[in-house]
């Protein structure tokens, strides 16, 4: 019975390292996935698995863009890089709308929106404007492909956006973003890559959060499940950043939003015939 638990954490640290990147939604596919794939663990540990898992998501962010996040340099001494810390201000800057909410009113929006209806509308509506927004982008230059020309007034917009993704579950974090950036004029890489950064403080936060509610009377079996999740996510994550970083060199996102909007109606769909 342990073992099968194992293997349902490596299922899903799997899904979690793909869908936190890719801009198709983590929860929706959560949604789908605990449907038929339950966890035989308390309903307050299992509700801080699905946030605590993601800081295996993080570390491959922090891995994987080490040199282009850490402010600091010891080449010549300690030295701060002054343009890393600037960019920390605009993520920090950028997270705030999400972050005063999500402290705020996170378990009243999980009652209110955490449900199979807003999943499906928000996959659909977020997949019709990547189609949309890309076909009126396309054979337009990008205004900004650098994070130095990103302004405090561009990062809080996509915070903005950010925090949609926050109220409204299967909107998707990157996707919300990078929906937002690439509305103003940022590179598809770029949008992608800044979509990463501002991942880092707003999930560890998450994290951090739904730890301390759970607190840490962990079982053995809780702690290896946990940390199964973690890694599993942390590897897969990897992979799955690589491959969009690759993919939107010479793609765009279209196929993203086509494939919210099938996915969008199955999750309608299955839960419409769903017998109860």
């Amino acid at each position: 019975m342990d073992f099968l638990e194992i293997v349902k954490a490596i299922i899903l640290g799997i899904v979690q390292g793909i869908t936190e990147w890719l801009p198709i939604s983590s929860t929706g596919h959560m949604i789908l996935v605990n449907e038929f794939l339950q966890l035989n663990v308390s309903s307050a540990f299992k509700e801080m698995f699905y946030v605590i898992i993601q800081f295996g998501s993080i570390l491959a962010v922090v891995v994987l863009y080490f040199k282009k996040l850490i402010p600091f340099s010891f080449k010549n001494g300690f030295e701060i890089k002054k343009d890393t810390m600037s960019m920390w201000y605009k993520i920090i800057f950028a997270c705030i709308p999400a972050a005063v909410v999500g402290v705020l009113w996170d378990e009243k929006l999980n009652q209110l929106f955490y449900n199979y209806q807003t999943v499906s509308i928000m996959l659909i509506l977020f997949g019709v404007l990547f189609i949309i927004i890309e076909n009126f982008n396309k054979g337009k230059h990008s205004k900004i492909t650098a994070i130095s020309e990103i302004t405090y007034k561009t990062a809080l917009i996509i915070g903005v956006f950010q925090l949609i993704a926050a109220v409204f579950p299967g909107t998707s974090r990157s996707g919300a973003t990078i929906v937002g950036a690439l509305l103003l004029g940022v590179s598809r890489t770029l949008a992608a890559e800044f979509t990463f950064f501002l991942a880092v403080p707003v999930m560890l936060g998450a994290s951090l959060l739904k730890l301390i509610k759970f607190g840490f009377n962990f079982t053995s079996l809780e702690l290896t499940i946990l940390f199964t999740g973690m890694i599993v996510a942390f590897v897969v994550s990897i992979v799955a950043i690589k491959f969009l970083m690759g993919y939107i060199k010479n793609h765009d996102f279209k196929v993203f939003g086509w494939y919210r909007i099938v996915l969008g109606a199955l999750v309608l769909l299955y839960f419409a015939i769903k017998p109860f």
